[in-house]
């Protein structure tokens, strides 16, 4: 790598750091008010995070840190992937200056975004994916790449009304896997979910509705009572749920049994239990 110390907050090679708390000049957003483009970047904080990055098809361009952080990542920076990336390395009155508040993590890493992943490259391969409509919370999202990837989860599909995935909390959150557990979007939503149907998964819509049959239930054969060979979870936003038209037309809608008059889990610890029951029925 290359070390360039930054003493300077206004110093232009660390553009791409900055102002990361507004809502209009924030380096990651694709598109900006006014109908301008944005740099769309995508930002890793904290170690871990960065590693992630570094470990993923998000090649980063530039780090910018303190120099515990730079001696903490030394390892992971020796790649040849690596050589000619600048780590700025600032101090911790600096970076704060450049990026708009104090970061506890001391560093950040910055990548373009790559070209979008097909979906039919996602599915290759897939026996559980989980399909998002409407799910417009970053936080919630993160949880959800962070659950799909501790539990399994081959992929996560994305539908209408979805929150930017690549969003710097949604990446924080997910500590990193939204950077590795593959997703897609549909470019046609809900008639996309034929795609899922054509490669021969069983579309599973959680709801709430006790009228709906138990999770467990849903996850295998009728007959021969064995698992699903392929199980693709769709699940809605905070609230709503999943349209009328989209669990019309999965092929199963399910529920997580509950207790106490409680209605509804959210949507990330739902989703966490859809994942966990298929993990534990294959």
């Amino acid at each position: 790598m290359t070390v360039i110390d930054v003493d300077d907050p206004d110093d232009a090679r660390v553009d791409d750091f900055r102002d990361l708390n507004s809502v209009d000049r924030r380096p990651d957003l694709p598109a900006l008010p006014g109908g301008r483009v944005g740099k769309g970047l995508v930002i890793a904080e904290g170690v871990l995070v960065a590693q992630r990055m570094i470990a993923s098809r998000f090649a980063p361009h530039a780090f910018l840190g303190v120099d515990k952080r730079l001696r903490e990542l030394a390892g992971d920076l020796r790649g040849t992937e690596l050589a000619g990336v600048p780590f700025y390395r600032a101090s911790a009155d600096v970076m704060a200056q450049v990026v708009g508040f104090h970061l506890n993590r001391g560093v950040l890493a910055v990548a373009r975004r790559p070209q979008r992943l097909a979906l039919s490259d996602v599915l290759a391969g897939a026996r559980t994916v989980a399909v998002l409509e409407g799910v417009n919370d970053h936080e919630n999202i993160g949880s959800i790449f962070r659950n799909a990837a501790g539990l399994g989860i081959d992929a996560v599909l994305f539908g209408a009304g979805c929150a930017d995935p690549l969003y710097r909390r949604c990446v924080r959150v997910s500590m990193g896997h939204a950077l590795l557990v593959p997703s897609a979007a549909f470019d046609d939503w809900p008639d996309g979910l034929d795609i899922l149907h054509d490669n021969g998964f069983q579309t599973v819509s959680l709801t709430p509705e006790v009228s709906s049959p138990a999770l467990a239930q849903a996850l295998t054969d009728p007959v021969t009572e064995a698992p699903r060979e392929k199980v693709a979870f769709l699940v809605g936003a905070e609230g709503p749920g999943l349209t009328r038209a989209v669990m019309r037309a999965s092929h199963v809608r399910a529920r997580i049994p509950m207790s106490r008059g409680t209605d509804s889990l959210n949507v990330a610890t739902a989703a966490a239990i859809a994942f966990y029951e298929r993990a534990r029925t294959l």
